[in-house]
């Protein structure tokens, strides 16, 4: 798998976390115990930093960036869909990102928040906790989403990584 440290900017990646040979990790990312990164993800943490939590899933496709000024965040327990984009943000622990997604600077989706499939959260946005954020730009509906919604689906991406860990294997080039 691609790790790359740019500089002084060394990854940090958690023993117990799953990196996809294909996905590429540069500079200052953390990615902690049990998170998964899937194939063609991008973490690219060569202005700011990228921390991804526990048992967090980073889908395929997906590209993380940061600036000089503003880290991106990606909690605990969280399930960012296939080919979102997150950048200078917060996703707080518990919430789903949905596919092809965008969150952008200084946005902060609270805990158990949902960002729906091809939204655009834009500049300075915040998503309460249980709310949902659709469309583009996304609108906020509160009091959408249950507490724990999204935990079976952390525990599949977790079982997955440990699948892949044991079982992928390839087979040509």
């Amino acid at each position: 798998m691609p790790i790359y440290a740019l500089g002084d900017r060394i990854p940090t990646i958690d023993p117990s976390a799953y990196v996809h040979p294909d996905a590429v990790v540069i500079g200052d990312v953390w990615i902690g115990p049990h998170a998964s990164i899937w194939p063609n993800a991008t973490l690219r943490g060569d202005y700011g930093t990228i921390k991804i939590g526990a048992r967090t899933s980073i889908q395929d496709g997906t590209v993380i960036h940061a600036t000089a000024e503003l880290p991106t965040i990606v909690g605990d327990n969280c399930v960012i869909g296939h080919i979102v984009h997150l950048e200078g943000c917060t996703i707080a622990d518990g919430s789903l990102v949905g596919s092809g997604s965008v969150v952008l600077h200084r946005c902060i989706v609270e805990t158990g928040a949902l960002v729906g499939a091809n939204a655009v959260v834009t500049n300075d946005t915040t998503v309460p906790s249980g709310a949902m954020a659709l469309g583009v730009p996304a609108r906020i509906i509160t009091d959408a989403v249950a507490p724990g919604a999204f935990e079976a689906a952390v525990a599949m991406y977790v079982a997955n990584a440990e699948r892949y860990r044991s079982e992928l294997r390839q087979i040509s080039r």
